[in-house]
């Protein structure tokens, strides 16, 4: 484990007024995103969004690191430049996703699949110029999930893959997503948040995972998305910021936040306002995928004609972001 490189590589990643832009969706996530817009799900379509967004101009001022598919990782531009070089010739970290989707745990809850063989396709991937790595663990908050035991579950699963990762040179990004999903309040959100970060950072540990050269992705503390009452965004900011410090080691490189399914204006103010608190012991910043991409991919509706637009509406949004990376986000910005 070269310690040092995974400390320089997490830094890089938290550098000041960058964050991570996720492109790690699955085909048929894409296909999705597609299909909003009109067009097939075809390999064609999917490398052209990503092209767009990876020579927007000047957008490593904004982005420090880029979470790829396993499709994406081995795509070039169309003049046949490898992604990742792409990427790498900007200053900016190609990523990779290594998750593998979710199994039964218990009691209808899941905990992410992808260990076995892991050692093998982090091996390759390094070879193919990634630096970092993601592994998302989904967390449903019901009456009475989420349980203890696939808190465990998942928390086992996220060591044991940072360790892994760790070990050929690759700096994880641990993700416990608490979902929105469901009508659960703000403060059952709260608690359930304490509870898997708690789980999440004492199997970290007991594993050997070295904190300063990882990164967290958690969600925030938000009520559920039909929660009929839902907290202001001051409340929402000031109660995450609470509860990562009650139960995130100091040690670690720093917060990349998912913005799990809030408006791109909201997932921007609540970053703003908790790097406004202050006194956090690590980089908070944003690690967004659709937040990022949704207006862009909108703007550009697979036309070639609509990719200069495309990539003022992403890079729009990720200068929000940035700023809102360092508390100078104002929401008077969003109608320049």
């Amino acid at each position: 484990m070269d310690k040092e490189l995974l400390k320089q590589t997490a830094t890089a990643l938290v550098a000041s007024g960058k964050g991570i832009l996720a492109a790690d969706e699955s085909n048929s996530t894409m296909g999705k995103r597609l299909k909003d817009i009109g067009k097939p799900n075809e390999e064609s379509y999917r490398q052209a969004w990503r092209e767009l967004m990876f020579t927007a101009p000047n957008i490593s001022d904004y982005i420090s690191g880029v979470i790829l598919y396993d499709e994406t990782i081995r795509q070039s531009t169309l003049a046949g430049e490898k992604f990742t070089d792409t990427l790498k010739n900007q200053n900016i970290i190609p990523g990779i996703k290594v998750d593998e989707g979710l199994v039964d745990c218990c009691d209808g809850e899941n905990i992410t699949k992808g260990l076995e063989g892991l050692e093998t396709r982090l091996a390759e991937y390094a070879k193919l110029g990634a630096g970092f790595a993601k592994w998302r663990a989904l967390i449903h908050i019901t009456d009475t999930n989420p349980s203890q035991k696939c808190l465990d579950e998942n928390a086992k699963s996220l060591a044991e893959y940072a360790y892994l990762c760790q070990k050929e040179g690759i700096v994880p990004i641990v993700e416990p997503e608490v979902l929105m999903d469901g009508n659960h309040t703000f403060e059952r959100c709260k608690d359930a948040t304490k509870q898997t970060l708690t789980s999440v950072f004492k199997a970290l540990k007991e594993r050997g995972v070295y904190m300063k050269g990882m990164l967290l992705k958690p969600s925030m503390v938000i009520a559920g998305s039909t929660c009929p009452i839902q907290a202001t965004a001051n409340q929402v900011a000031e109660a995450t910021v609470e509860v990562l410090k009650e139960t995130v080691d100091v040690d670690i490189a720093g917060v990349v936040f998912l913005s799990g399914g809030q408006s791109d204006e909201d997932a921007t103010l609540h970053l703003d306002l908790m790097n406004k608190i202050g006194k956090a012991p690590w980089p908070l910043t944003y690690s967004y995928g659709r937040a990022l991409q949704a207006a862009g991919l909108k703007a550009w509706s697979g036309e070639k004609e609509n990719v200069t637009k495309a990539q003022e509406v992403l890079l729009h949004r990720a200068k929000c972001n940035s700023l809102a990376s360092k508390g100078e986000y104002s929401p008077s910005m969003e109608n320049v």
